[in-house]
């Protein structure tokens, strides 16, 4: 800034310097030139008026600073020459002249021409006297080069001081322009004591600060929004670029593939699998793809997503997807259906053997109706498989043909032990129902199912002569009923899965005392149609515990 401001007063100040000495050397050779021949004329008319008066012996006795007189008859020969004197001998013929010959023809004659010594010029002034002859005054005239030269030497000395006034100006001007601007806050410009020329400047870096501030905001805002969002994604999702670098994750992705601070930034050293890897260069390569995870216990499915910048893709997102659950129910329902199999042809194929010997005669009589009884009872087995099937399926679908109403617990416990206490008697086992009178809202005839099944159940795997109590314990908010036995009880690492449809636990002992192996789960989807909590403790031949915990809202 400091040259550029030089420069222009720089130049500046020349231009009007060259330009004001060219004006006042015009003007003042001008009048210098006027000066020159007004002076002549003076010297001249001076002169004439001498001699008409004195004659010769008055040019003799005239001395002139600076000022030449010469004498010159009408033939051009030199008679007087004041800066010859008396040594005439040597000038020569003036006719030739042309301030002579001028003077000769009018009466006065001018002329300015180099004479003498080199470049020196001389203006000469001629008039006719009375007598004819010629008296002519001369003296040294300057030209404009002269006078030029003659103040090259000041003019220099002047540009110099032009040069240093600039610069100083130049200087302090630019240092004066800068300061403001180097000691304004960016962050409040309108409060900066700035000269007037910077206040709009000011106004525009105080409205782009508002409106970066209003982007930045909605940037933070949006970011924010796009971070809760994706932070409370169950799915993972992970961004990268074409390098495989991880641009960005979210919390799941982070829990899912390792990712975190401190971990390689390369998704391949998260998990380098071949699927993985294919379904990420497949997307890389513009096109979406797709794999399957499997992570310890968990299932994944991967979806990958190019990001493209133009025909080219420049990244890609990865979605991972959680389906665990989904590839759990696909097993049970395969479990299901191997076992809703084998529990239906079993019945099946009993009832089809024994029609089959009555249809023939083979049975007659007596076997006759014990293989009708035979048919009855896989008949009737069947028709309770049936029922729990329908019955898991109504809870499956939290649809069930019931009202809701209060339940009391502790009534229909004594309904339970009530119906079941013909079954307990066979195996000498002893019925309890004992606590408080309490009633929370459900479907009476799900948790009377619920009830009935536990305590089946504590009495089928129960030892001859043992014990089964039913417990009803109100708190202040929920109501705990627990069916209790001191039967064979159940292993530790057995214990998370009883609640399965048709699982059991001794298959050998479970074929002898019947029954469809859903009870269990019939109870486990009760509970959870209701919102109730379930809970087991058991020990290996020291019994089992149930509680349901139902709230009271």
């Amino acid at each position: 800034m400091t040259f550029k401001i030089f420069k222009s007063i720089f130049f500046t100040a020349v231009a009007v310097l060259l330009a004001a000495v060219l004006l006042s050397f015009g003007i003042t050779y001008n009048s210098y030139d006027r000066l020159v021949i007004d002076e002549l004329h003076r010297e001249c008319e001076y002169v004439r008026s001498g001699f008409d008066e004195y004659g010769e012996s008055y040019l003799l006795g005239l001395d002139i600073e600076g000022v030449r007189i010469t004498r010159i008859m009408p033939d051009g020969t030199v008679v007087f020459d004041s800066l010859l004197g008396e040594d005439l001998a040597g000038a020569e013929n003036q006719a030739h002249l042309p301030e002579v010959r001028e003077a000769l023809a009018s009466g006065e004659g001018f002329d300015v021409r180099y004479s003498g010594a080199p470049g020196r010029r001389v203006a000469y002034l001629s008039e006719r006297l009375d007598d004819g002859s010629i008296v002519r005054v001369s003296t040294e005239h300057y030209s404009a080069a002269d006078m030029l030269l003659n103040v090259i030497t000041p003019a220099i000395i002047l540009f110099l001081l032009v040069l240093l006034i600039a610069f100083a100006v130049a200087t302090k001007l630019s240092h004066s322009i800068v300061r403001p601007i180097n000691e304004l806050d960016l962050d409040n410009p309108e409060g900066a004591k700035i000269y007037d020329e910077l206040k709009p400047v000011a106004a525009r870096l105080a409205e782009q600060n508002r409106k970066i501030a209003r982007q930045i905001s909605e940037l933070r805002r949006g970011e924010a929004e796009f971070r809760s969002i994706t932070d409370n994604m169950s799915e993972g999702m992970v961004v990268i670029n074409q390098s495989l670098d991880i641009l960005s994750y979210n919390k799941s992705a982070g829990d899912i593939l390792g990712i975190g601070e401190g971990t390689p930034r390369n998704i391949l050293q998260r998990n380098n699998s071949e699927g993985f890897r294919a379904a990420i260069l497949k997307a890389l390569g513009g096109e979406n793809g797709y794999d399957t995870l499997s992570l310890g216990d968990k299932h994944y499915g991967i979806l990958v997503t190019p990001v493209k910048n133009g025909d080219a893709a420049s990244g890609a997102v990865i979605v991972i997807i959680d389906d665990t659950e989904k590839e759990q129910r696909e097993t049970l329902r395969r479990e299901f259906t191997s076992n809703i199999s084998h529990e239906l042809k079993t019945p099946l194929t009993s009832i089809s053997g024994f029609a089959e010997l009555i249809r023939d005669g083979i049975a007659e009589g007596e076997d006759a109706r014990r293989f009708a009884g035979s048919v009855y009872k896989e008949a009737q087995r069947l028709i309770t498989l049936v029922g729990d099937i329908i019955r898991l399926t109504q809870l499956d679908g939290a649809e069930m043909p019931y009202d809701e109403g209060g339940v009391p617990l502790l009534e229909l416990a004594h309904d339970v032990a009530e119906r079941l206490e013909y079954l307990a008697s066979e195996e000498g086992i002893t019925l309890e129902v004992s606590g408080d009178e309490a009633t929370v809202p459900g479907n009476r005839q799900i948790v009377e199912e619920m009830l009935y099944n536990l305590v089946d159940n504590g009495i089928k795997y129960n030892s001859r002569g043992g014990h089964v109590g039913v417990t009803v314990k109100e708190g202040e908010n929920a109501v705990r009923v627990s069916v209790s036995d001191d039967g064979v009880g159940i292993p530790k690492d057995a214990e998370g899965r009883v609640f399965e449809r048709f699982y059991r636990v001794d298959k050998s002992h479970s074929k002898n005392i019947g029954g469809t192996g859903l009870g269990l789960s019939i109870v486990k989807h009760g509970a959870m149609y209701h919102k109730a909590a379930l809970s087991l403790s058991s020990e290996l031949g020291r019994g089992t515990t149930v509680s349901i915990e139902f709230s009271k809202d």
